[in-house]
Protein backbone atom coordinates (compact mmCIF):
# COMPACT_ATOMS: atom_id res chain seq x y z
CA UNK A 1 0.00 0.00 0.00
CA UNK A 2 1.18 3.48 -1.29
CA UNK A 3 1.94 5.94 2.18
CA UNK A 4 0.05 9.08 2.08
CA UNK A 5 1.61 12.07 2.83
CA UNK A 6 -0.61 15.26 3.75
CA UNK A 7 2.36 18.34 3.40
CA UNK A 8 1.92 20.94 6.18
CA UNK A 9 3.01 24.20 3.97
CA UNK A 10 4.62 26.11 7.13
CA UNK A 11 8.10 26.20 8.08
CA UNK A 12 9.42 23.23 9.59
CA UNK A 13 12.68 24.06 11.12
CA UNK A 14 14.00 27.07 12.53
CA UNK A 15 16.14 27.66 8.80
CA UNK A 16 12.94 26.90 6.94
CA UNK A 17 11.46 30.11 9.02
CA UNK A 18 14.13 32.32 8.90
CA UNK A 19 14.67 31.38 5.06
CA UNK A 20 10.38 32.48 5.11
CA UNK A 21 11.28 35.33 7.18
CA UNK A 22 14.11 36.67 5.17
CA UNK A 23 13.71 40.21 2.89
CA UNK A 24 17.72 40.28 1.69
CA UNK A 25 18.17 41.39 -1.85
CA UNK A 26 19.39 37.84 -2.34
CA UNK A 27 18.46 34.83 -0.16
CA UNK A 28 19.54 30.97 -1.08
CA UNK A 29 18.85 28.22 1.12
CA UNK A 30 20.89 24.77 1.45
CA UNK A 31 19.53 21.91 2.50
CA UNK A 32 19.28 18.15 2.13
CA UNK A 33 16.88 15.67 -0.21
CA UNK A 34 13.55 16.23 1.58
CA UNK A 35 14.61 19.19 3.66
CA UNK A 36 11.39 21.19 2.17
CA UNK A 37 13.42 23.66 1.10
CA UNK A 38 11.75 23.44 -2.57
CA UNK A 39 8.14 24.15 -1.12
CA UNK A 40 8.96 26.99 1.42
CA UNK A 41 10.68 28.65 -1.38
CA UNK A 42 7.59 28.41 -3.55
CA UNK A 43 5.80 29.80 -0.56
CA UNK A 44 7.83 32.35 0.15
CA UNK A 45 7.21 33.06 -3.90
CA UNK A 46 3.74 33.33 -3.24
CA UNK A 47 3.86 35.36 0.02
CA UNK A 48 6.23 38.13 -2.13
CA UNK A 49 3.54 38.34 -4.72
CA UNK A 50 0.99 39.28 -1.90
CA UNK A 51 3.52 41.52 -0.29
CA UNK A 52 3.50 43.70 -3.14
CA UNK A 53 2.26 46.83 -2.66
CA UNK A 54 -1.31 48.01 -4.72
CA UNK A 55 -1.66 50.71 -6.99
CA UNK A 56 -3.54 52.96 -5.05
CA UNK A 57 -4.00 56.16 -7.64
CA UNK A 58 -7.19 56.19 -9.78
CA UNK A 59 -5.83 57.10 -12.61
CA UNK A 60 -3.76 54.34 -13.30
CA UNK A 61 -5.14 50.87 -15.64
CA UNK A 62 -3.64 48.67 -12.88
CA UNK A 63 -5.65 50.27 -9.91
CA UNK A 64 -6.76 48.27 -6.90
CA UNK A 65 -4.30 45.74 -8.48
CA UNK A 66 -0.95 44.04 -6.88
CA UNK A 67 1.15 43.55 -10.27
CA UNK A 68 4.23 41.60 -10.08
CA UNK A 69 6.32 39.44 -12.72
CA UNK A 70 8.81 36.57 -11.77
CA UNK A 71 11.09 34.47 -13.10
CA UNK A 72 11.71 30.54 -12.43
CA UNK A 73 14.88 29.61 -13.92
CA UNK A 74 16.47 26.44 -14.18
CA UNK A 75 19.63 24.75 -16.18
CA UNK A 76 17.81 22.59 -18.94
CA UNK A 77 14.59 22.34 -20.39
CA UNK A 78 13.53 18.83 -19.50
CA UNK A 79 14.69 19.82 -15.77
CA UNK A 80 12.52 22.73 -15.79
CA UNK A 81 9.22 20.62 -16.86
CA UNK A 82 10.25 17.25 -14.64
CA UNK A 83 10.66 19.38 -11.66
CA UNK A 84 10.70 22.78 -11.50
CA UNK A 85 7.15 23.43 -13.30
CA UNK A 86 6.15 20.26 -12.14
CA UNK A 87 6.52 20.87 -8.58
CA UNK A 88 5.60 24.37 -8.88
CA UNK A 89 1.85 23.55 -10.34
CA UNK A 90 1.43 21.24 -7.75
CA UNK A 91 1.91 23.33 -4.97
CA UNK A 92 0.28 26.90 -6.62
CA UNK A 93 -1.04 25.10 -9.99
CA UNK A 94 -5.22 26.30 -8.79
CA UNK A 95 -4.24 30.08 -8.92
CA UNK A 96 -4.30 30.68 -12.73
CA UNK A 97 -4.08 29.11 -15.81
CA UNK A 98 -0.74 27.78 -17.20
CA UNK A 99 -0.16 27.70 -20.81
CA UNK A 100 2.95 26.63 -22.87
CA UNK A 101 3.62 27.83 -26.38
CA UNK A 102 5.92 26.41 -28.84
CA UNK A 103 7.76 29.88 -29.30
CA UNK A 104 7.47 31.41 -25.88
CA UNK A 105 8.61 29.95 -22.38
CA UNK A 106 5.82 28.63 -20.24
CA UNK A 107 3.77 30.83 -18.31
CA UNK A 108 1.52 31.03 -15.43
CA UNK A 109 -1.17 34.07 -15.29
CA UNK A 110 -2.08 34.32 -11.05
CA UNK A 111 -5.35 35.86 -10.35
CA UNK A 112 -6.93 36.40 -7.43
CA UNK A 113 -8.57 38.45 -4.59
CA UNK A 114 -7.45 39.51 -1.26
CA UNK A 115 -8.97 39.74 1.97
CA UNK A 116 -8.07 43.62 1.75
CA UNK A 117 -10.13 43.97 -1.07
CA UNK A 118 -7.10 44.16 -3.31
CA UNK A 119 -6.48 42.01 -6.13
CA UNK A 120 -3.23 40.14 -7.21
CA UNK A 121 -2.40 40.60 -10.63
CA UNK A 122 0.93 38.52 -11.35
CA UNK A 123 2.66 36.01 -13.64
CA UNK A 124 5.57 33.47 -13.65
CA UNK A 125 7.67 33.18 -16.38
CA UNK A 126 9.68 29.57 -16.53
CA UNK A 127 12.98 29.81 -18.41
CA UNK A 128 15.71 26.90 -19.50
CA UNK A 129 19.28 27.85 -20.02
CA UNK A 130 19.74 24.95 -22.72
CA UNK A 131 17.15 27.07 -24.72
CA UNK A 132 18.55 29.84 -26.89
CA UNK A 133 16.02 31.81 -27.68
CA UNK A 134 14.68 31.16 -23.80
CA UNK A 135 17.81 32.89 -22.87
CA UNK A 136 17.12 35.98 -25.58
CA UNK A 137 13.77 36.37 -24.23
CA UNK A 138 15.39 36.28 -20.28
CA UNK A 139 17.70 39.17 -21.11
CA UNK A 140 14.69 41.15 -22.23
CA UNK A 141 12.42 40.94 -19.54
CA UNK A 142 11.54 43.41 -16.53
CA UNK A 143 11.01 40.67 -13.50
CA UNK A 144 10.24 41.60 -10.46
CA UNK A 145 11.90 38.93 -8.78
CA UNK A 146 13.95 35.69 -9.90
CA UNK A 147 14.01 32.06 -8.57
CA UNK A 148 16.93 30.36 -8.86
CA UNK A 149 16.02 26.85 -8.78
CA UNK A 150 18.77 24.39 -7.85
CA UNK A 151 20.60 27.42 -7.64
CA UNK A 152 24.38 25.09 -8.19
CA UNK A 153 22.91 24.17 -11.67
CA UNK A 154 23.36 27.29 -12.88
CA UNK A 155 26.22 29.08 -14.17
CA UNK A 156 27.81 32.32 -12.84
CA UNK A 157 27.39 34.24 -15.53
CA UNK A 158 23.49 33.46 -16.11
CA UNK A 159 23.15 34.25 -12.21
CA UNK A 160 25.22 37.75 -12.86
CA UNK A 161 22.98 38.58 -15.71
CA UNK A 162 20.18 37.53 -14.08
CA UNK A 163 20.63 40.01 -11.15
CA UNK A 164 20.68 43.26 -12.81
CA UNK A 165 17.33 42.15 -14.34
CA UNK A 166 15.29 41.82 -11.08
CA UNK A 167 12.99 45.20 -9.99
CA UNK A 168 12.57 46.40 -13.48
CA UNK A 169 8.67 46.09 -12.84
CA UNK A 170 6.66 47.02 -11.63
CA UNK A 171 7.16 51.03 -12.44
CA UNK A 172 6.24 54.33 -12.10
CA UNK A 173 4.12 54.00 -15.46
CA UNK A 174 2.30 51.15 -13.81
CA UNK A 175 1.56 53.75 -10.48
CA UNK A 176 4.00 51.61 -7.94
CA UNK A 177 7.44 50.68 -7.67
CA UNK A 178 8.49 47.02 -6.48
CA UNK A 179 7.79 46.63 -2.34
CA UNK A 180 10.78 44.26 -3.01
CA UNK A 181 13.02 42.78 -5.66
CA UNK A 182 15.70 40.24 -5.77
CA UNK A 183 16.60 36.31 -6.45
CA UNK A 184 15.62 34.20 -4.35
CA UNK A 185 17.25 30.12 -4.48
CA UNK A 186 17.08 26.66 -3.04
CA UNK A 187 19.89 23.83 -3.61
CA UNK A 188 21.67 20.74 -2.40
CA UNK A 189 25.15 21.24 -1.74
CA UNK A 190 27.91 22.44 -4.32
CA UNK A 191 31.67 21.56 -4.66
CA UNK A 192 33.81 23.63 -2.87
CA UNK A 193 35.30 24.79 -6.21
CA UNK A 194 32.33 26.04 -7.61
CA UNK A 195 31.41 29.81 -7.40
CA UNK A 196 28.32 28.94 -5.05
CA UNK A 197 30.75 27.66 -2.09
CA UNK A 198 32.97 31.29 -2.93
CA UNK A 199 30.30 33.42 -2.64
CA UNK A 200 28.63 31.54 0.15
CA UNK A 201 31.07 30.78 2.56
CA UNK A 202 34.16 33.61 1.18
CA UNK A 203 33.00 36.58 -0.63
CA UNK A 204 29.56 36.95 1.06
CA UNK A 205 28.49 40.00 -0.35
CA UNK A 206 26.24 42.22 1.69
CA UNK A 207 23.18 42.13 0.03
CA UNK A 208 22.95 38.19 0.07
CA UNK A 209 21.73 35.80 2.74
CA UNK A 210 22.82 32.25 3.20
CA UNK A 211 20.53 29.85 4.67
CA UNK A 212 22.03 26.79 5.80
CA UNK A 213 19.78 23.72 7.13
CA UNK A 214 20.94 20.69 8.98
CA UNK A 215 22.00 17.80 7.25
CA UNK A 216 19.41 15.04 7.30
CA UNK A 217 22.13 12.75 8.55
CA UNK A 218 25.59 12.97 10.01
CA UNK A 219 28.56 10.66 11.04
CA UNK A 220 29.91 9.46 13.92
CA UNK A 221 33.15 7.89 13.56
CA UNK A 222 33.24 5.96 10.23
CA UNK A 223 29.27 5.57 10.28
CA UNK A 224 26.56 7.58 9.24
CA UNK A 225 23.37 8.22 11.52
CA UNK A 226 20.07 9.84 11.18
CA UNK A 227 20.14 13.40 12.35
CA UNK A 228 17.02 14.25 15.15
CA UNK A 229 17.75 18.10 14.04
CA UNK A 230 17.19 17.79 10.85
CA UNK A 231 14.07 19.85 8.99
CA UNK A 232 10.47 18.71 7.72
CA UNK A 233 10.91 15.66 9.50
CA UNK A 234 7.05 15.44 9.60
CA UNK A 235 6.30 15.95 6.32
CA UNK A 236 8.67 12.81 5.25
CA UNK A 237 7.79 9.20 5.48
CA UNK A 238 9.48 6.94 7.76
CA UNK A 239 12.84 6.15 8.48
CA UNK A 240 13.26 8.58 4.81
CA UNK A 241 16.94 9.29 5.34
CA UNK A 242 17.67 5.80 7.31
CA UNK A 243 16.51 3.60 4.36
CA UNK A 244 17.89 6.20 1.74
CA UNK A 245 21.18 5.55 2.82
CA UNK A 246 21.24 1.79 1.70
CA UNK A 247 22.79 1.25 -1.50
CA UNK A 248 24.70 4.68 -1.66
CA UNK A 249 28.36 6.03 -1.93
CA UNK A 250 29.85 7.36 0.95
CA UNK A 251 30.47 10.81 -1.58
CA UNK A 252 26.72 10.79 -2.40
CA UNK A 253 25.26 10.42 1.03
CA UNK A 254 27.67 13.10 2.18
CA UNK A 255 26.45 15.95 -0.40
CA UNK A 256 22.76 14.50 -0.97
CA UNK A 257 21.82 12.98 2.90
CA UNK A 258 24.07 15.69 5.24
CA UNK A 259 24.21 18.65 3.31
CA UNK A 260 28.11 18.56 3.18
CA UNK A 261 30.24 20.53 0.47
CA UNK A 262 31.52 17.56 -2.38
CA UNK A 263 31.42 16.52 -5.50
CA UNK A 264 29.44 13.84 -6.79
CA UNK A 265 29.89 12.15 -11.03
CA UNK A 266 26.86 12.40 -12.62
CA UNK A 267 28.31 9.32 -14.86
CA UNK A 268 30.42 6.20 -15.07
CA UNK A 269 33.41 6.75 -13.48
CA UNK A 270 36.98 5.42 -15.44
CA UNK A 271 38.17 4.44 -12.16
CA UNK A 272 35.86 3.18 -10.03
CA UNK A 273 38.44 1.60 -7.62
CA UNK A 274 39.42 5.50 -6.25
CA UNK A 275 37.65 6.27 -3.05
CA UNK A 276 38.00 9.71 -1.83
CA UNK A 277 38.21 8.36 1.90
CA UNK A 278 41.25 5.78 1.33
CA UNK A 279 43.08 7.47 -1.31
CA UNK A 280 43.12 11.45 -0.45
CA UNK A 281 45.73 11.77 2.46
CA UNK A 282 44.65 15.43 4.20
CA UNK A 283 48.26 16.77 4.36
CA UNK A 284 50.21 19.87 3.52
CA UNK A 285 52.47 17.61 1.40
CA UNK A 286 56.35 18.62 1.16
CA UNK A 287 57.81 16.52 -1.14
CA UNK A 288 61.31 14.85 -0.31
CA UNK A 289 64.28 17.30 -2.05
CA UNK A 290 66.52 13.94 -2.67
CA UNK A 291 63.94 11.94 -4.54
CA UNK A 292 63.24 13.01 -8.20
CA UNK A 293 59.52 15.04 -8.78
CA UNK A 294 57.73 12.87 -11.51
CA UNK A 295 55.73 15.56 -14.51
CA UNK A 296 52.92 13.97 -15.92
CA UNK A 297 51.65 15.82 -19.22
CA UNK A 298 48.67 15.41 -21.22
CA UNK A 299 48.60 17.95 -23.91
CA UNK A 300 45.99 19.82 -26.58
CA UNK A 301 44.67 23.14 -25.67
CA UNK A 302 43.83 22.19 -22.17
CA UNK A 303 47.52 21.29 -21.19
CA UNK A 304 47.91 19.85 -17.59
CA UNK A 305 50.39 18.91 -15.85
CA UNK A 306 50.43 16.55 -12.39
CA UNK A 307 53.12 16.43 -10.08
CA UNK A 308 54.27 13.26 -7.98
CA UNK A 309 56.35 11.63 -6.26
CA UNK A 310 57.37 7.69 -4.94
CA UNK A 311 57.99 8.50 -1.14
CA UNK A 312 61.00 6.71 0.58
CA UNK A 313 59.94 3.23 2.24
CA UNK A 314 56.44 2.75 1.68
CA UNK A 315 56.86 2.92 -2.00
CA UNK A 316 53.81 5.00 -1.89
CA UNK A 317 53.10 7.45 -4.99
CA UNK A 318 51.66 10.64 -4.01
CA UNK A 319 49.59 13.22 -6.64
CA UNK A 320 50.58 16.05 -4.79
CA UNK A 321 50.24 19.21 -7.01
CA UNK A 322 48.63 20.07 -10.29
CA UNK A 323 49.80 23.06 -12.97
CA UNK A 324 45.92 23.19 -15.28
CA UNK A 325 45.35 25.40 -18.09
CA UNK A 326 42.60 26.21 -20.41
CA UNK A 327 42.92 27.38 -24.20
CA UNK A 328 46.24 27.60 -24.47
CA UNK A 329 48.83 26.36 -26.69
CA UNK A 330 52.42 24.68 -25.29
CA UNK A 331 54.04 27.40 -26.50
CA UNK A 332 52.36 29.55 -23.89
CA UNK A 333 51.95 26.72 -21.28
CA UNK A 334 55.52 25.87 -21.35
CA UNK A 335 56.79 29.13 -19.72
CA UNK A 336 54.22 29.38 -17.60
CA UNK A 337 54.86 26.08 -15.98
CA UNK A 338 58.37 26.80 -15.79
CA UNK A 339 57.99 29.93 -13.63
CA UNK A 340 55.67 27.98 -11.28
CA UNK A 341 58.46 25.22 -11.15
CA UNK A 342 60.87 27.62 -10.09
CA UNK A 343 59.20 29.74 -7.74
CA UNK A 344 57.53 26.65 -5.61
CA UNK A 345 59.94 23.60 -6.44
CA UNK A 346 63.29 25.09 -6.89
CA UNK A 347 66.47 22.90 -6.05
CA UNK A 348 64.19 19.72 -7.01
CA UNK A 349 65.35 17.06 -9.62
CA UNK A 350 62.78 16.23 -12.57
CA UNK A 351 61.60 13.28 -14.84
CA UNK A 352 58.86 14.29 -16.93
CA UNK A 353 56.46 11.69 -19.42
CA UNK A 354 53.50 12.98 -21.43
CA UNK A 355 51.01 12.01 -24.42
CA UNK A 356 53.10 10.26 -26.85
CA UNK A 357 51.09 12.02 -29.67
CA UNK A 358 52.68 15.55 -28.10
CA UNK A 359 56.02 14.45 -29.36
CA UNK A 360 54.81 14.33 -32.96
CA UNK A 361 55.52 16.85 -35.67
CA UNK A 362 52.84 18.99 -37.50
CA UNK A 363 52.77 18.96 -41.47
CA UNK A 364 53.15 22.76 -41.22
CA UNK A 365 55.45 22.97 -37.84
CA UNK A 366 58.62 20.92 -36.45
CA UNK A 367 57.79 21.84 -32.76
CA UNK A 368 55.87 19.22 -30.55
CA UNK A 369 54.62 20.33 -27.51
CA UNK A 370 57.56 17.99 -25.91
CA UNK A 371 60.44 19.98 -27.60
CA UNK A 372 58.92 23.49 -26.59
CA UNK A 373 58.71 21.92 -22.98
CA UNK A 374 62.48 20.74 -23.35
CA UNK A 375 63.28 23.95 -24.67
CA UNK A 376 62.18 25.44 -21.92
CA UNK A 377 63.76 23.66 -19.33
CA UNK A 378 61.06 21.17 -18.64
CA UNK A 379 62.04 17.13 -19.06
CA UNK A 380 59.45 15.00 -21.23
CA UNK A 381 59.15 12.29 -22.80
CA UNK A 382 56.84 9.65 -23.80
CA UNK A 383 56.53 6.70 -21.34
CA UNK A 384 57.96 3.63 -22.67
CA UNK A 385 54.98 0.91 -23.87
CA UNK A 386 55.85 -2.68 -22.40
CA UNK A 387 55.18 -3.89 -25.74
CA UNK A 388 51.73 -2.26 -26.21
CA UNK A 389 50.88 -0.74 -28.71
CA UNK A 390 51.41 3.13 -28.77
CA UNK A 391 49.10 5.35 -26.30
CA UNK A 392 46.76 2.34 -25.61
CA UNK A 393 44.58 3.23 -23.21
CA UNK A 394 44.45 -0.02 -20.96
CA UNK A 395 48.19 0.80 -20.45
CA UNK A 396 47.37 4.08 -19.05
CA UNK A 397 44.71 2.78 -17.02
CA UNK A 398 46.33 0.39 -15.17
CA UNK A 399 49.15 2.31 -14.46
CA UNK A 400 47.20 4.27 -11.83
CA UNK A 401 44.83 1.35 -10.88
CA UNK A 402 47.68 -1.11 -10.05
CA UNK A 403 49.37 0.96 -6.94
CA UNK A 404 45.54 2.15 -6.20
CA UNK A 405 44.60 -0.73 -5.54
CA UNK A 406 47.87 -2.44 -3.95
CA UNK A 407 48.76 -2.29 -0.12
CA UNK A 408 52.22 -0.49 0.74
CA UNK A 409 54.07 -1.77 3.60
CA UNK A 410 52.06 0.23 6.45
CA UNK A 411 48.57 -1.20 5.16
CA UNK A 412 47.62 1.32 3.09
CA UNK A 413 47.08 2.01 -0.73
CA UNK A 414 50.16 2.82 -3.02
CA UNK A 415 48.23 5.33 -4.46
CA UNK A 416 47.45 8.47 -2.79
CA UNK A 417 46.54 12.35 -4.02
CA UNK A 418 46.66 15.28 -1.76
CA UNK A 419 43.63 17.93 -1.65
CA UNK A 420 46.11 20.57 -3.53
CA UNK A 421 45.70 18.24 -6.47
CA UNK A 422 41.97 19.36 -6.56
CA UNK A 423 40.78 18.43 -9.86
CA UNK A 424 42.87 15.60 -10.23
CA UNK A 425 40.64 14.28 -7.08
CA UNK A 426 37.57 15.09 -8.64
CA UNK A 427 38.60 13.52 -11.88
CA UNK A 428 39.09 10.39 -10.04
CA UNK A 429 36.38 10.89 -8.15
CA UNK A 430 33.79 10.47 -11.23
CA UNK A 431 34.45 13.50 -13.01
CA UNK A 432 36.78 10.84 -15.51
CA UNK A 433 33.17 9.44 -16.23
CA UNK A 434 31.99 7.18 -19.15
CA UNK A 435 28.62 9.62 -19.75
CA UNK A 436 25.47 8.18 -19.54
CA UNK A 437 23.56 7.66 -23.08
CA UNK A 438 19.74 8.83 -22.96
CA UNK A 439 18.35 5.60 -23.08
CA UNK A 440 16.25 3.57 -20.75
CA UNK A 441 18.61 1.34 -18.52
CA UNK A 442 21.99 2.22 -17.09
CA UNK A 443 23.78 2.84 -20.16
CA UNK A 444 27.34 4.63 -20.89
CA UNK A 445 29.80 5.78 -23.69
CA UNK A 446 32.13 3.89 -24.62
CA UNK A 447 34.40 5.91 -24.39
CA UNK A 448 35.22 8.41 -21.53
CA UNK A 449 34.14 11.82 -21.99
CA UNK A 450 36.56 14.35 -23.10
CA UNK A 451 35.80 17.32 -20.39
CA UNK A 452 37.61 19.55 -18.00
CA UNK A 453 38.87 16.40 -15.77
CA UNK A 454 40.02 14.14 -18.19
CA UNK A 455 43.25 15.76 -18.97
CA UNK A 456 44.65 15.96 -15.49
CA UNK A 457 43.82 12.43 -15.25
CA UNK A 458 45.34 10.90 -17.80
CA UNK A 459 48.05 13.30 -17.03
CA UNK A 460 48.67 11.07 -13.92
CA UNK A 461 48.33 8.17 -15.51
CA UNK A 462 51.45 9.02 -18.38
CA UNK A 463 54.00 9.77 -15.56
CA UNK A 464 52.99 7.01 -13.58
CA UNK A 465 53.29 5.00 -16.93
CA UNK A 466 56.59 6.59 -17.16
CA UNK A 467 57.79 5.16 -14.08
CA UNK A 468 56.80 1.80 -14.74
CA UNK A 469 53.81 1.29 -13.15
CA UNK A 470 51.23 -1.79 -14.26
CA UNK A 471 53.77 -2.96 -16.41
CA UNK A 472 53.73 -6.35 -14.79
CA UNK A 473 49.74 -6.95 -14.64
CA UNK A 474 49.78 -5.67 -18.67
CA UNK A 475 52.39 -7.85 -19.98
CA UNK A 476 50.50 -11.05 -17.55
CA UNK A 477 47.26 -10.15 -19.32
CA UNK A 478 46.21 -10.18 -23.18
CA UNK A 479 46.92 -7.52 -25.26
CA UNK A 480 44.06 -6.39 -27.19
CA UNK A 481 44.65 -4.06 -30.00
CA UNK A 482 41.66 -3.09 -31.00
CA UNK A 483 40.30 -2.30 -28.05
CA UNK A 484 40.06 0.57 -24.93
CA UNK A 485 38.49 -1.82 -22.55
CA UNK A 486 40.46 -1.92 -18.93
CA UNK A 487 42.40 -4.80 -18.68
CA UNK A 488 41.13 -6.80 -15.88
CA UNK A 489 42.80 -6.79 -12.39
CA UNK A 490 42.50 -9.04 -9.52
CA UNK A 491 40.79 -6.91 -6.90
CA UNK A 492 43.00 -6.40 -3.53
CA UNK A 493 41.39 -5.71 -0.29
CA UNK A 494 42.49 -2.66 2.04
CA UNK A 495 41.79 -0.95 4.98
CA UNK A 496 40.94 3.06 4.75
CA UNK A 497 43.34 5.59 6.34
CA UNK A 498 43.57 5.88 10.11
Amino acid sequence: MTETIEYNLKPQGKVLQDYADCRSRVSIIRGPLGSGKTVQTMVKILELICEQAPVTNKAYKLYNNRPSRWLAVRNTYSELFSTTIKDWLEVHGDLGPFKQGSKEPPIQKLEFDLEDGTRVKSEIVFIAFDRPEHVKKARGMQPTGIWLNETKELSKSVVDMLDLRHGRYPSKKEGVLPSWHGMIGDTNSPDEDHWLYEIAEETRPKSWAFHHQPGGVFKVGEEWQVNPLAENLSNLPENYYLLGMEGKSNDWIKVNLANEYGFVSDGKPVHPWYIDSVHCLDIDYSPDASQPIILGFDFGRTPACVFLQRTNGFDRWVAFDEFLSIDMSATSFAPELKKYIDAVYQGYTFRGWGDPAGDRAGQSIDDTPMKILRAAGIPCQPPPQNGAPVNNASARRLAIEKPGKELAMDGKPRFAVTPKAKMLRKGLQGGFCYKRIQVSGERYSEEPDKNEYSHVVEACEYGLQGEKEGREALIRQPVHHNSTAQAPVAPVEFNVFD
